[in-house]
Formats: structure tokens, sequence, C-alpha cells
């Protein structure tokens, strides 16, 4: 999605009142039915609250219908079916909240997440799927910030292989930001998030940066009158400097994006193209991906991935097997390495994120620091791909939960994880 999509409404989804999932369920609520639906139930990418809680849960498996993509083809061979060996007993798993006294199983966690869809993988095969909403095994929903996960390890690749110095100021990749915050920061410090910017992501203050960045990625055609930028690459050039690179880690969607033009500038492909080539037409996916585009095509990199769960599953197994699919190597093993071993902590901790002492963040995942190594990618509204690979399990899940921060959704996310892995373990 645009910037806009990613992002937009958050203060109108935490106004709204809060159904509980079955309540907001977007079938039980008829939004868009009909040929064509009632004026009450039409959902247009130009209403102000379209990605509003709780019109939101069915925007987020329809944004191809809404604005213009670019695809991410599959390719034309057959997929690689995913083996099944489903363990009933999950539902019953139980863990006890971050921060909570009584406990809660599986099954209550789905629910009380939103969650539209969610894939275990143990060893590789199958062992639990449900859909819930707008989604089932045929559909796509949006990745959100999954998506900078999967721009960061384009990014890692092209530094394992020699081809993006990692240590190269980013103005001597792409001349056009010389002159922004990003000019003088390296291409590490972009991919680690511990650039010094001026630049807000506080959703709930109207006038934060996020605001101009979402005007500028915006498909739709600017107002009367409009001055500012009108793309992503436009935006990214006016960011400026504040406090000094590689301090501290902030997380900024803006990084992504700047790395989605370096990963352009060096392959002479955007990162759906790359994202095509290197990994989705040759892991035996089931489905073509998509992204969200501005007004000049541009994918947004840092949030506009849309894809098939299963797939996305895909994705999680090809790094537990370190980078190889069906006999063929996909990704350097030294790019998951270098992920895996995570960044700094000192500079993580400074960020302030209270339900993820310890983390790390490297090649733009998250890195648990666990016993059992697990790393994730996550996204705003409940959008995880959490890999632990001990335990050799992969979850992929889509939610949408009415709150976008991930503190929302985590004291009933990651404990539900563990648990999951060391019951699959025994």
């Amino acid at each position: 999605m645009a910037a806009l999509t990613a992002t937009s409404s958050i203060s109108h989804a935490q106004e709204a009142k809060v159904l509980s999932a079955a309540e907001s369920d977007p079938v039980k609520l008829g939004w868009m039915v009909g040929s064509p639906p009632p004026d009450d139930k039409i959902i247009r990418f130009t209403d102000p609250d379209y990605f509003s809680f709780p019109k939101m849960r069915w925007t987020v498996c329809n944004f191809r219908q809404l604005m213009p993509t670019a695809n991410v083809s599959r390719g034309l061979g057959a997929p690689v079916l995913l083996e099944r060996k489903l363990d009933e007993t999950i539902d019953a798993v139980k863990f006890t909240p971050l921060g909570g006294d009584a406990e809660m199983t599986w099954e209550q966690s789905l629910d009380a997440n939103y969650t539209d869809g969610i894939v275990v993988l143990h060893d590789g095969k199958i062992v639990y799927e449900r859909y819930f909403g707008c989604l089932d095994d045929a559909g796509q929903h949006g990745a959100m910030s999954v998506t900078k996960s999967f721009t960061g390890l384009l990014g890692e690749m092209l530094v394992a292989e020699g081809k993006l110095d990692e240590n190269a100021k980013v103005a001597s990749v792409v001349p056009e930001l010389a002159n922004s915050a990003f000019g003088d920061a390296t291409v590490k410090q972009v991919l680690e998030m511990t650039t010094g910017l001026r630049y807000s992501e506080d959703y709930a203050d109207p006038n934060a940066d996020v605001w101009i960045y979402s005007a500028a990625g915006s498909p739709l055609p600017k107002p009367e009158g409009y001055t500012g930028p009108r793309s992503y690459f436009e935006y990214l050039q006016t960011v400026r400097k504040e406090g000094e690179h590689g301090n501290a880690f902030g997380y900024k969607t803006v990084n992504t994006d700047a790395l989605g033009w370096i990963i352009a500038r060096v392959t002479g492909k955007s990162v759906a193209e790359l994202l095509s080539e290197r990994i989705w037409s040759k892991m035996g996916a089931e489905q073509d991906a998509y992204y969200t585009v501005d007004s000049t095509g541009t994918p947004y990199a840092g949030g506009g991935l849309n894809a098939g769960l299963r797939d996305m599953a895909r994705v999680g197994q090809l790094l537990l097997d370190d980078g190889v699919a069906n006999g063929q190597r996909l990704i350097p093993e030294a790019a998951i390495a270098r992920i895996r071993a995570g960044g700094d902590k000192a500079a993580f901790e400074k960020a302030g994120y209270a339900l993820l002492k310890g983390w790390s963040y490297r090649g733009m995942w998250w890195i648990t620091n666990n016993a059992n190594g697990a790393y994730s990618a996550r996204g705003v509204h409940g959008q995880a791909l959490y890999i632990d690979p001990k335990a050799r399990v992969v979850i992929a899940r889509f939610s949408s939960h009415p709150t976008a921060g991930n503190a929302a959704n985590d004291p009933t996310s990651l404990p539900a994880y563990e648990a999951v892995a060391k019951h699959l373990m025994q």
C-alpha cells in the first residue's frame, strides 16, 4: 500500500468503538457485498476512513482493488506443495500473556489478536493452518512492515555477494540523496536503522513527518496548490539529519525506502522485480505477490507487500533452511548468518521497547536473542513471520488488530509463539 495505507487512519481506529474479532468480522458486517454494495457498505481508497477499524478488516485483503500495484511473479513452474501433518493438540497449548497472571490457550489468542490467518510449519510441514474474516487459503493480505524484512533480506543478499558495500556512504550509491540526512550514513546504518534522522512516525500527531511522507507516496492526484514531494524518492531527498548516525536504533520506515532505492540503483531492478527474480519465482510459491506503488510506479519497500499466507511461510522456511529451497540455493548462507547474529543490543535498548528487552535489529529483522535464537519480521496490526531455528518452527500470521502498534498484541503473541515452539519440540 502507499505509506498512507500502512499507517493512515490509525487515530480513527483507536477512537472507534472496539468490537471483538467476532463482532468486527468483515464477512458478517457485509463490506463490499452486492452489485453494487449498499452505500453504507462501500469502501473507497478516497474515503478518509478506508483503513480505519472495522473497515480495515476488509481492506487488508483487498488493496489491489483499491490502488495501483506492481506484481511479484511466482514464475511459470508448478508450485511445490507443502506437506501436511496437522497437530490437533496445538489449539489447547497454554501460555501466560506478558504482564498477566491468567493462562490463555493458543486458540483463544487467535481471537484476542484479530487473526485473519495463521500457518505453523514444523520441519517444513504444515502442522496448523486456520483462516478467518476476509482471508482464505487462496487470498492475499497486506504484510505491512513485514515488507521491511524482505527488503532488508535483499540488501543483505547483495552485501554477502559483494555487490553492495555495507561501509559505503549512501551518497556514493544514490547521489540524489547526498544533501539529505541519508547522504553521509553508511549502507550498514540504513540496514540497521541507526541513522540519525529528523523524522517522526507519531501517528497521533497530525503534524508528524509520517503524514507528509504519506501524502508524497499516495498515488492519488495531489490537491490543488500542493507543492510538496510527489513520490517516495522525492520525499527521501527532503529528510534532514538529527543526531549522529550509528548511535541508536530508531524504527523509521524511510530507512527501508532508502534501502529500496539503493537496491534499485545497484541492481537496475525494483524491489518487486528483484524479489520475484531471486526468491518468489524459485521457491515454489503458490501465488504471485504484489506491492502497492506511488504515482511513479515505485514499490513501497517499507510496507507495500501483499501475499498469500502459505507463501509467507515458505519464505520463513527458506531462511530456516539456510537459504536452500527445493535443492537450490537462493540466499547466500552468509546473509542469513548475519541476520541471525543480531545487531547492537545497546543501540536497540535506547529505543525503549519495554516488551522487547534483550532484543536487537539486523538487516531489518527483529532478533529475540532468546535461547532458541528466534527472529522475526513484524508489521502493524499484528502481521508476523516468526522463525525459531532450534525448534525448526515457522509461524506466519496475518491479522487486523484495531490497534496498530505491536505492543497491543505482543503480550498475547510472543509467549504464544514460544509455547507452540516448545510444544512441537517435545
